[in-house]
């Protein structure tokens, strides 16, 4: 395919207006070496295929993404079905490449049939926003709050638990029903995804509300490359399935506690048995002490040996806590 300068340029401009809606124009003549009559002249051109939305005059234009907007309130009735909800999402979502679709259409349908079954709640409400970039969605429900059910159903001290427990994965209040897997690998499926429920945020990507009821909000680019059955492949091991998980340490820092406890450590073990591989990822946590560290990757580790333990981004004084418990018993492999 010859080379379009002209697209180039185009992609360009909304890739970056978001970061530089008053000086797109600049920005881009900038990184291209045109005159500024030229950029302006792709910006006429995306505005007329309502890429772009253009506010105020000349001098003080502001450039942003034209978006659609969709929304729409389910009662929680009996026959309510993700499949028939997803009929109405699919044509919003759009013409997109067939794994974004897949994504979408899988993140879509687990997310929905969670608030039909678990959230208790008498309605669902759904928003979709769309530009040429990315789509972005959130599924509202009026329950109970999914972090609080978690609580009582596994009878943890602390609500936030709940949300380490979630980042585990196999974890469900109704195993007839659930599996435990919907979350844990939709979350990881989209490039940007939260929980939002009684004032706490599942990643922290955004900040939290104090609505009733549990909201899950997701982000994809339009193009991603991202595939469904990559991610899933990623948390296997051979012919075991979901065998494999990933434990994010500085969900268990509640109130920015420092990591140093072995019942911090016992909390961070709980369920790991259920797994044949444990990454233990330490991102954000600087520190560890060293009963915490003791009771994860020697006490734990000798009485179950059959159980592969990772340690991943992990800063140096992480690392070496853990060699130093480890110590005359090194064996774990510790990558970063």
């Amino acid at each position: 395919m010859p080379y379009n300068r002209g697209k180039e340029v185009r992609d360009f401009i909304v890739r970056h207006v978001e970061a530089h809606p008053a000086y797109i124009a600049r920005v881009t003549a900038d990184e291209f070496k045109l005159e500024p009559q030229s950029v302006r002249k792709h910006l006429r051109e995306l505005s007329f295929q309502n890429i772009l939305v253009a506010d105020g005059k000349t001098r003080d234009r502001i450039y942003r993404l034209e978006t659609t907007d969709w929304a729409k309130t389910y009662p929680i009735t009996t026959g309510l079905g993700e499949d028939a909800a997803w009929n109405d999402a699919a044509p919003v979502v759009g013409r997109l490449p067939e794994n974004v679709l897949t994504i979408w259409n899988t993140g879509f349908t687990e997310m929905f049939n969670n608030a039909i079954d678990h959230s208790t709640g008498t309605e669902i409400a759904v928003e979709i926003r769309k530009s040429a970039i990315n789509t972005e969605m959130e599924i509202r429900d009026d329950g109970v709050g999914i972090f609080k059910k978690i609580q009582a159903a596994a009878y943890l001290p602390d609500e936030r638990q709940a949300i380490l427990e979630l980042s585990k994965g196999k974890f469900t209040t109704d195993r007839t029903k659930h599996s435990g897997e919907g979350i844990f690998f939709t979350s990881k499926m989209f490039d940007a995804f939260d929980i939002l429920s009684g004032g706490l945020s599942f990643t922290g990507t955004r900040p939290p509300t104090g609505s009733p009821g549990t909201t899950v909000w997701m982000k994809l680019d339009n193009e991603s490359s991202r595939v469904a059955a990559d991610v899933y492949n990623a948390f296997s091991v051979e012919d075991f399935g979901f065998a494999k998980t990933n434990v994010p340490i500085k969900m268990a820092q509640f109130a920015r506690q420092r990591m140093v406890s072995r019942s911090q450590a016992k909390r961070v073990l709980a369920r790991i048995g259920e797994f044949q591989v444990a990454a233990f990822d330490f991102a954000g946590v600087a520190m560890i002490g060293q009963a915490f560290a003791d009771e994860i990757f020697r006490v734990f580790h000798s009485a179950h040996p059959d159980i592969q333990l990772e340690v991943v981004n992990a800063g140096p004084d992480v690392l070496n806590m853990i060699r130093r418990v480890q110590n005359p018993r090194p064996g774990l492999p510790a990558t970063n």
